[in-house]
């Protein structure tokens, strides 16, 4: 049966916040979960094990414990919960998934973050972040001025089933939308997000210099692979016109 298993009642939270990273987009919302989970020393709470999440095992460096792909995270301190994914969930998956998890949520009179990345090639600087709501949750944008969008969009995926799910059953949730890479992991727009919308409205400060690290390497490296493309352009295989009649 579907349903979300909780490993620690010790670790109790009050109408929470819960933050989610899965994959998408420039990897924004795994990567700024990820990095909340870490920098905040977040306990392992619950796993889920909802219809459309592959049976696999997970493990970790340096560790024995198989772990679920799809987990759960708790820093009761700040009553904040992060959803952390080793796995993409599929778009056919996306409505099971999301059903299971909202009304878990919902039990817990929690408020999700739900964080999608928008795909742009002219970000700027720092990245651009704007944000809807479901339910009551519009003032939380007014209050952490946190801006409209400035067109007409869509949140597909997992993350747009998520915020479907919201509406419907009654939860307060969030998209939080920043401009982020199409290709690439975005670090940058990651940072973005837990300094403008997450850090603020979850009531946490955490120290973003390792994604700023992050985003260095990721320049370099995609820097470094233009200049050989350039450089071997005239070797490489390709097909061109030689004026046959």
């Amino acid at each position: 049966m579907a349903h979300v298993q909780v490993h620690d009642d010790s670790l109790a939270v009050e109408s929470p916040v819960l933050v989610e990273g899965l994959p998408g987009v420039g990897l924004v919302g795994k990567i700024a979960t990820d990095h909340l989970v870490d920098a905040l020393d977040m306990a392992h709470y619950a796993t889920c094990h909802c219809d459309g999440l592959p049976d696999v095992a997970v493990y970790h460096e340096d560790e024995t414990e198989v772990l679920g792909p799809v987990r759960i995270y708790a820093d009761p301190d700040t009553d904040l919960l992060a959803l952390q994914s080793d796995v993409p969930v599929s778009p056919a998956d996306a409505a099971d998934f999301s059903t299971c998890l909202t009304r878990w949520l919902d039990e817990r009179d929690a408020t999700a973050l739900y964080l999608s990345g928008l795909p742009t090639q002219e970000k700027d600087s720092p990245p651009a972040l704007h944000g809807v709501a479901t339910n009551g949750a519009t003032p939380i944008l007014e209050e952490y001025d946190i801006p409209q969008p400035g067109q007409g969009g869509l949140i597909s995926g997992p993350t747009g089933a998520l915020l479907s799910r919201a509406s419907v059953e009654g939860l307060d949730a969030l998209g939080l939308v920043v401009q982020s890479n199409p290709q690439f992991p975005d670090p940058e727009a990651a940072r973005t997000l837990v300094l403008d919308a997450v850090g603020p409205i979850a009531g946490v400060e955490v120290d973003t210099s390792k994604l700023v690290e992050q985003a260095e390497e990721i320049a370099d490296a995609r820097e470094q692979l233009a200049k050989r493309m350039s450089q071997a352009t005239d070797e490489s295989s390709q097909a061109q016109p030689i004026g046959f009649q």
